[in-house]
């Protein structure tokens, strides 16, 4: 059962989504707001266009039986049923009129709400669909920094602080532990239903993700080079893509790298973990370094794992460091960074294990393809995780632009195997 929320809460979680997607959208032009026909990103004005879409559907019409705003809205922007590659040559609407149907929209929604406590129904479905243009909102990020935009302005931005690094390895011991959210988690997604037990052996995980140094090394030492270090599917992807080394690193023949961040070029931080690289790099540079990705089971034990003496606790947390809500003493979320920090930042948030930043900073791409667990069922939108499982990979964690609000240690996402544009590291675990 999804737990009842104020009515408020729901309201302004909305109206914080929706500024979020205007600021990620502001001070893009008429030709950048469309952008290239790529394979990897949509157009924004039609991601914008998609996300008022949602909220209609699955609020307004599902729930409330209320007539179509937007005629011939299905037919825009339904991404079930509107290839991604036909976008670009859609009758959208113009991105003032785009941000208006948005504004509608979102206020009818909010009409809807009576004062109070929201139901069941309402609670879970309005955060859903806010949390589904918090996805977005992450997407029109990795859009820019994809397509060479200039950052974003999101406002706050705190210093980052010098750190170091954070090495070494946290041991986890064997138990049972249960994998997935139980039936009285106060928000769950489809795919994490539900927790059931699983059987760990004791395994050695890294503190910290690999960074842009310990990444270099491999790049050094030829590793894109080395056809002993890559799966068959890892080498004929890099024999397509051409990569001598991560998508957004610039050499110039120096010693060091570069990197570009959105539409700069900067000297490439040592101590930050190594991002944009995709489940295919991760492995060879385990292969490499004769470590492994972590499966699935084992970084929620490190992650949301206790000890319990020799074994793991019967208990498990909903975040690395307890049930208090992520904030920026804990972990790297939210955009306000506009980037990494190093990895050896945030100790507040370490795990029971000391695992770091194992919330915020990269996502962490692990061994498992994406499948559903025990009992799964969808939910209203039916083909948010079923169309995913069994051809993507599983990466946890969240990245620095992820939202917090719709974060836990739990939480599951999924991206094919070569997908190189998405904030995703990686950690290792001790072969």
């Amino acid at each position: 059962m999804t737990q009842r929320v104020p009515a408020d809460h729901l309201a302004a979680i909305m109206e914080d989504a929706h500024r979020r997607s205007i600021a990620l959208t502001s001070g893009l032009d008429e030709r950048q707001l469309m952008g290239p026909r790529m394979s990897i990103v949509n157009p924004l004005r039609w991601e914008i266009g998609h996300v008022a879409w949602f909220y209609e559907t699955f609020i307004l019409r599902d729930l409330y039986g209320d007539a179509a705003i937007l005629p011939h809205g299905d037919e825009l922007y339904d991404s079930a049923a509107v290839l991604q590659e036909t976008r670009w040559d859609l009758p959208l609407l113009g991105m003032d009129e785009t941000v208006r149907y948005a504004e509608t929209v979102k206020d009818r929604c909010l009409e809807r709400l009576p004062p109070g406590t929201a139901s069941e129904r309402d609670s879970f479905m309005y955060q859903f669909a806010t949390f589904h243009e918090d996805m977005h909102t992450e997407a029109y990020v990795y859009s820019r920094q994809t397509l060479g935009y200039p950052a974003p302005r999101l406002g706050r931005s705190p210093a980052r602080e010098p750190s170091g690094d954070c090495p070494g390895d946290a041991g986890v011991p064997g138990g049972t532990f249960r994998l997935g959210a139980e039936r009285d988690a106060p928000f769950r997604y489809d795919n994490e239903k539900w927790a059931h037990p699983v059987d760990v052996r004791p395994f050695s995980i890294a503190k910290a993700p690999v960074t842009n140094a310990d990444f270099a090394e491999f790049v050094d030492a030829g590793g894109y080079r080395r056809r002993e270090f890559w799966s068959e599917a890892g080498w004929d992807w890099r024999e397509r893509a051409g990569a001598s080394h991560p998508v957004y690193w610039r050499s110039d023949g120096a010693d060091a790298f570069r990197a570009r961040r959105f539409d700069e070029i900067a000297p490439l931080p040592p101590n930050e973990p190594v991002i944009h690289v995709n489940w295919f790099e991760a492995n060879a540079w385990c292969a490499w370094a004769g470590r492994r990705l972590p499966t699935e089971i084992e970084w929620e034990a490190a992650a949301l794992g206790e000890p319990g003496g020799d074994r793991l606790a019967a208990t498990k947390r909903t975040y690395p460091w307890g049930e208090a809500p992520p904030d920026p003493r804990r972990a790297n979320l939210d955009g306000w960074s506009l980037g990494c920090i190093e990895v050896g930042a945030l100790p507040d948030g370490d795990s029971a294990f000391g695992c770091r930043q194992m919330l915020g900073n990269v996502w962490e791409w692990t061994a498992d393809t994406f499948e559903p667990f025990p009992g799964f069922r969808p939910d209203a939108y039916r083909d948010y995780s079923a169309s995913q499982f069994h051809r993507t990979k599983v990466l946890r964690g969240g990245a620095w632009a992820t939202r917090s609000r719709m974060l836990t240690g739990r939480y599951r996402n999924f991206f094919g195997p070569e997908r190189r544009d998405i904030m995703a590291g990686f950690r290792t675990v001790r072969e």
